[in-house]
Order: C-alpha cells, then sequence, then structure tokens
C-alpha cells in the first residue's frame, strides 16, 4: 500500500520536508562513495530504512531525485563562495577570494565534489563534461567573469577577455582538485596559494 499524505498540511510538510531532505542524504553518501550508476533506487531506500515505493511517493523517479541533490550540493557551494566573495574589500580582493572559496569549499566537503564529478563530469579524473557547457546553466564561469569585468571598469585588472580568463582560471581550479581527488596527499592550502598567484599575474594591471 502507497504511503499516505497526513490530514494535518502543517505536520505533513514538516514530515516531508525531513524525509526529502533524508533521501537526499542518503543520495549524496551513495553517490559519493558508490558512484552515480550504482545509486539505485533500491539502495537510497535501503539506506534511508523506508521502501522503495516510499522514495518515489517524494521523488518520482531517480533523475529527479539525483538532480535535487546535485542542486542541494551546487547551491550550497554558490551560497559558500558568494559569501566569501562579497566579504571582500575591492574587485581585486574578491578575484582572490573567489580562488580560495573555491578550494576551500571542495578541500571540506569531498563528498558533494564526488557528486558533482559522479554527475556532471564523464572522466574519472574530472576534466570531460558529460554535456559540453553543462555548466553554464549553474553559472560557473559567469560568476567569475563578472568579478573580472567589475575589476577591469575599476581600473586595477588589465584589459583582457573575461570569459576566456574566467575559463582559464576555472579549467586550472578543476584540474587540481581533479588530481587532488585522485591524490588526496596534495597539500590544498599550498595549491590554493599557487592558484592565487596564477590568477593574479593573469589579471592584475601592471603599470
Amino acid at each position: 500500500m502507497s504511503p499516505r499524505r497526513s490530514t494535518d498540511p502543517e505536520a505533513a510538510t514538516f514530515t516531508e520536508r525531513a524525509r526529502r531532505q533524508q533521501l537526499i542524504d542518503c543520495t549524496i553518501d551513495l553517490i559519493s562513495s558508490r558512484g552515480f550508476p550504482s545509486t539505485s533506487l533500491a539502495a537510497i531506500a535501503e539506506r534511508a530504512g523506508v521502501s522503495k515505493a516510499a522514495v518515489l511517493y517524494h521523488f518520482s523517479s531517480k533523475d529527479n531525485l539525483t538532480r535535487a541533490a546535485l542542486t542541494q550540493v551546487l547551491e550550497q557551494f554558490g551560497g559558500y563562495v558568494r559569501e566569501r566573495v562579497e566579504r571582500a574589500p575591492d574587485p581585486l580582493a574578491a578575484v582572490v577570494a573567489y580562488v580560495h572559496a573555491m578550494i576551500g569549499y571542495q578541500r571540506d566537503n569531498r563528498r558533494q565534489v564526488r557528486v558533482i564529478t559522479e554527475m556532471l563530469l564523464d572522466d574519472a579524473g574530472g576534466t570531460r563534461l558529460k554535456t559540453p557547457g553543462q555548466h553554464d546553466a549553474y553559472g560557473r564561469w559567469q560568476a567569475l567573469a563578472a568579478l573580472l569585468e567589475e575589476g577591469q571598469q575599476a581600473g586595477v585588472l588589465r584589459e583582457f577577455a573575461p570569459r576566456v580568463v574566467a575559463l582559464a582560471i576555472g579549467g586550472a581550479i578543476d584540474g587540481v582538485i581533479g588530481h587532488w581527488l585522485d591524490h588526496p596527499d596534495l597539500d590544498l592550502d599550498a595549491a590554493a596559494a599557487e592558484l592565487e598567484t596564477f590568477t593574479l599575474n593573469a589579471v592584475a594591471r601592471r603599470d
């Protein structure tokens, strides 16, 4: 018999939100540990201690559930980066804050990084998108390009094509993170410092 909604709308909303969050958390755990292909609805249900029908009650398909998990991860990631960029005192510091925030979040949230690489990337090294341009939907390079444009308008960054440089910096960050996922002995704090130098050399105005 399929689960039935509570007759109390407020209780149902609270209970259903809690259950949905539990299912998303279990999905993140499984994708990060087993990989996306091996994360089935049955496995998620078992991890959550509910029936498969209960999972489908909240998410009508594996695709909907895994997309919800990815969306949550990307929103948390984006919020973490935005918060640190917005605290920067000037445009150049904002670009530096972006680089460190991108590395810092991924260093501290390895499970979430695995979800991103498993769902968006097609290779174990984390470099080839399943669908070229797919990151665009999440404003990935656009946010950095906007920071670079602000720096140019403020006169602290040299003239260059913001999109191209944003893609280059993003690619450098991805390369470091991809290597770290396979070689966790890599010192990400030291890597972030090197990426800061790399970025400043690429964008800073030199009069």
